[in-house]
């Protein structure tokens, strides 16, 4: 909005202000307006110079120049300006928008609050808007992102309920929040996992559910933040060492995990990686259909085997 647009808004709605506001510092309502003290004893000047058609010195708004010089605002006469503004059907429905998608996004502000907000504005909108006349919905991979910010700025532990997609299930954990990133396109959270009993890297759209606890966060008091340069995902020594192979269609593991060795074999590749999570590796080769090969560790091999078999024999009793 143009700083003249803003200046009539605010000069329609100034008489209205100061009759509710009897005999108000200037100081007081520069800051209701968000203006400078100045900028505001300019405006009350201004508005002596409006009034009702005639605009003779009976017609014009009034103001007490000796409140006004001891730096306090009072209307003598308001031209029977008393009334606020009525809201648009416009901007009624602009700020009900508004105030139902912070209603839905989770410890961003008190519901109560909001409801007794919404009421007012369908009021003022002379029933130009109701419950029924929008439906706000917020986009769940987002919805969360302000209260994991809330919970590290508050240092406030956080109930998650977490869909894994490795495991294809989701669980329940308090986690101790550390910060919040975005990486890929991505919203992440870093926290310390009590469960786990380690740092853990929770991906906000898989964030089910999330509640701010009252209890203060509490990681360990020595615990060093993770480098994220290289990505979300270290390998460490002491993951699983796995080794695959891969046919040319899924060459792109290679170069999307970090691995330890890389071989070509022919048209295939071999690859060594640690896997912190097998679940993940056992979901990648039951759905690769012989693309994917684990070699190593056997046991390892064997199981998935095992669970493609399983997987199989119950296709042949439908």
């Amino acid at each position: 909005m143009s700083a003249p647009t803003a200046r009539l808004g605010r000069l329609l709605s100034l008489v209205p202000y100061f009759q509710a506001h009897p005999g108000i510092s200037i100081e007081d309502a520069a800051a209701d307006w968000g203006v400078s003290a100045k900028q505001l004893r300019e405006d009350v000047k201004l508005l002596t110079y409006c009034g009702l058609p005639g605009y003779g010195p009976a017609e014009l708004i009034d103001v007490d120049f000796d409140a006004l010089d001891e730096g306090f605002v009072r209307i003598t006469f308001d031209a029977d300006l008393d009334r606020p503004l009525r809201l648009t059907a416009k901007e009624a429905l602009a700020l009900s928008v508004a105030l139902q998608a912070l209603s839905d996004t989770p410890g961003v502000a008190d519901t109560a609050v909001i409801a007794r907000a919404l009421a007012k504005i369908e009021a003022a909108a002379g029933g130009s808007i109701d419950g029924s006349t929008v439906a706000v919905s917020v986009d769940e991979s987002v919805r969360f992102i302000p209260l994991l910010h809330r919970a590290v700025a508050d240092g406030r532990a956080l109930s998650l309920r977490y869909y894994t997609a490795t495991r294809d299930e989701s669980g329940e954990r308090v986690v101790d929040p550390l910060r919040v990133f975005e990486m890929d396109g991505r919203t992440y959270l870093q926290a310390w996992c009590r469960q786990a009993e380690g740092v853990r890297v929770f991906r906000a759209d898989r964030i089910e559910d999330a509640t701010l606890l009252e209890e203060p966060a509490r990681p360990p008091a020595d615990l060093e933040l993770p480098e994220l340069s290289e990505g979300i995902y270290r390998p460490a020594s002491d993951h699983l060492l796995v080794t695959l192979r891969l046919s040319p269609r899924f060459a792109w593991v290679a170069d999307y995990y970090p691995h330890e060795s890389l071989e070509a074999d022919g048209e295939e590749l071999r690859l060594t990686l640690r896997v912190a999570d097998p679940a993940w590796l056992r979901s990648l080769v039951l759905g690769a259909a012989g693309g994917v090969t684990v070699l190593e560790p056997t046991t390892l091999a064997a199981d998935i085997r095992n669970e493609a078999r399983a997987a199989l024999s119950r296709y042949a009793a439908l």
